[in-house]
Order: structure tokens, then C-alpha cells, then sequence
């Protein structure tokens, strides 16, 4: 049975769409440091489906070590770091390790002259920050990609572009979770909205801040100020994991952005005035909702994800193509360490208030 013009045209778009898929072929040789429960569950799974050659999983125990080389299949566990920084076939490292490990990590992947992603935060401080940089300036081919994943995600570029077409009022931002008595909030969680209002609006600078705690959970009411743009935020360990928030309200010339934990990006367009009178008093109608983005739920597709649409996926890929040198644009990395520094810069001066209290 012969098939029809248009029965053609999807089989070809069909063909077209797998054959490009297949010729993404990653054949240099990497390394993961670290196995923990943000690696297993979020890094791995996004390694393995674009299937890169990973010889070494490093981690700290010889009994967990053991047992990666007995699942992983052609996987060497160890617990030697050295191992994997003289190994002339690395030329990417991982590193998913404990925050207060990465700095040291870092440190050694950068003057091994390896590439390197890492995970946030990659160091304690803005001077320690710095000296990641110098490194890698001194090693000066090595790729660097900071795991700041929201940067990465679909949903960010959709808003990003939007946005430099657009006149910005001002925005509130609420990131709320449950307690976190094994580290620094600041460090460790904050760093996210922090780092994702920097990438979008620029450098800030802290106006007013004030801190609330209560039974062990602590909350931050910031006011930030950038170019002709100003941001409220409250960020929190006093709320729940099980119901943990990500909620960003963009105020536009044009209308609102609403931007739901990076799963939906939604637009509401302003209604127009006559002398300072709102039309939509006078004229009543329903408000017009545009989505933009949106996870599809019916289908398990790869782009349909969470690890996509939380930008896991991109930011690995995009570390990988870089080392491959698959990537046509060669420019640097919208998460490079140089990229971070006013998110550093920005902590810094939160931190300081929070000391003189």
C-alpha cells in the first residue's frame, strides 16, 4: 500500500528525528566523584542516557567502592582521587561530593587540567571562589560548568528571552522548604534563587533584609536591587519538603510571568487604561492566561522529563558537548565559575549582615 504525501512527511520527520539522536556519540572518558542521593537520582541517570563512557565512580568508602564496580558495568569504584586525575584518558570529572569537599576537589581537577563540572556549591566563599578562578585561567583550555541547574532549564530560556524584549517593573520570589539541620541554608539551598535572579535581572545589590527563626527552621525576607529592577524575596527552611515551593512573579510593562517550581511558565497580559482608568473595571471580561511552558504528563518522553525540565539534562549536556567539542558555539558557559561571581558577591554582603545581628 503505497503511503500518502503526508504519511511520508511524518515517517521522514520520524527518521530524521532518531538518526540525530544516534549521531550524538560521546568517545572521550569520564570520571564521577561522589555517589550520593542527589548523584544517583539526578546526575547518573542523565550520564547513562547519553551514554558517556564513565570509567571511575570515586567515592570515600572501599566497601561502596566495591559494590560500584560490582553494578556499574565497566566502572571502576575507588577511593583514590589521584587515580582518576593521572589517568590520561580522563578528560571530564564530576564531582558531586560533599559541599565542603568541593573546593579541595576542585582545586586538584583544575591543576590536573581536567574539565570539569561541579556541583553547587563548588566552594565556601567569594576569595575561595576566586582562587578556583585563577586556576583555571592558569590551565586555560580546561571547560568549566557550575551544576547551578535552573540556569540549564527550559522553562529559564523561554523567560530570559521574553524578558530582554520587555520593560521589568519588579519581581517577588518565594523558595521555601523544610528544615536543613546538615549544612548551610545559605550555601546549600538559597544559593538557587539567589543565583537565578542574578542570571536573569544581573548583578544585585541587598537594600533591607530581615530574618525570622522559629523551632530550628529559619526564614529571609530580602530586597534586592539591580539595574532598574527590584526583586522581593522570601527564602526558607520553616516551611516542608513534602510541599517544598519555587514560585517567581515577574511584573512587565507588557503583563506577568509566573514561573511554578520550573514546570510551568505562564503569561498574563496586562489590560490597557484610558487616563489612568483600567479598562477591565469599566469593560469586564475574563483574563486572558498564555501558557508557555508545561511538562505533558500523557507521554514519558525524553523531553517531557523532570531531570529535562529542572535543566539536569542540559547542563550535563552541555558540559559533555563542550568536551567533546561537539558544541558550535564555543562561547563560555552560561555557569562558568567567572559567570558565578556575582552570586559569590551577593552572599557575601548576606552574610555579613547576618553577622552583624
Amino acid at each position: 500500500m503505497n503511503m500518502s504525501y503526508l504519511e511520508q512527511l511524518i515517517a521522514h520527520y520520524k527518521s530524521r528525528r532518531s538518526r540525530r539522536e544516534l549521531h550524538r556519540i560521546y568517545t572521550r572518558r569520564y570520571a564521577l566523584v561522589g555517589l550520593g542521593g542527589h548523584c544517583v537520582s539526578n546526575l547518573l541517570p542523565v550520564i547513562q542516557h547519553l551514554q558517556l563512557p564513565l570509567k571511575y565512580i570515586c567515592c570515600t568508602s572501599r566497601e561502596k567502592a566495591e559494590l560500584i564496580s560490582r553494578k556499574y558495568k565497566d566502572v571502576i569504584g575507588t577511593t583514590s582521587l589521584q587515580a582518576l586525575l593521572q589517568d590520561e584518558e580522563i578528560a571530564g570529572i564530576f564531582v558531586a561530593a560533599h559541599p565542603d569537599a568541593h573546593f579541595q576537589i576542585a582545586s586538584a581537577v583544575l591543576k590536573a587540567r581536567k574539565a570539569l563540572f561541579i556541583e553547587k556549591p563548588p566552594c565556601r566563599s567569594k576569595k575561595e571562589l576566586e582562587i578556583l578562578i585563577e586556576l583555571a585561567r592558569q590551565a586555560k583550555t580546561t571547560i568549566v560548568v557550575v551544576g547551578l541547574q535552573r540556569r540549564f532549564a527550559p522553562a529559564t530560556e523561554i523567560l530570559q528571552k521574553r524578558l530582554r524584549k520587555e520593560k521589568v517593573h519588579h519581581y517577588h520570589y518565594r523558595y521555601l522548604t523544610g528544615l536543613y539541620p546538615e549544612g548551610d541554608a545559605l550555601l546549600d539551598l538559597f544559593i538557587h534563587p539567589l543565583d537565578y535572579v542574578v542570571f536573569l535581572f544581573g548583578k544585585a545589590k541587598l537594600k533591607a533584609m530581615e530574618r525570622v527563626e522559629q523551632g530550628g527552621g529559619q526564614t529571609l525576607f530580602l530586597i534586592l536591587e539591580h539595574h532598574k529592577v527590584m526583586g522581593v524575596l522570601e527564602v526558607s527552611t520553616d516551611y516542608s519538603w513534602q510541599e517544598a515551593q519555587e514560585l517567581l512573579s515577574v511584573n512587565t510593562e507588557q503583563g506577568i510571568y509566573r514561573l511554578n517550581n520550573l514546570e510551568r511558565l505562564d503569561f498574563m497580559p496586562k489590560r490597557s487604561a484610558v487616563l489612568g482608568i483600567p479598562l477591565e473595571k469599566v469593560l469586564q471580561s475574563r483574563t486572558s492566561v498564555v501558557n508557555l511552558y508545561g511538562r505533558n504528563a500523557f507521554l514519558p518522553t525524553t523531553a517531557d522529563n523532570q531531570l529535562v525540565s529542572q535543566g539536569f539534562f542540559s547542563e550535563i549536556r552541555t558540559f559533555a558537548d563542550k568536551v567533546e567539542h561537539q558544541s558550535k558555539k564555543r562561547k563560555s558557559c552560561a555557569s562558568d565559575l567567572e559567570c558565578i561571581q556575582d552570586t559569590y558577591w551577593l552572599i557575601s554582603e548576606i552574610r555579613e549582615y547576618l553577622d552583624k545581628k
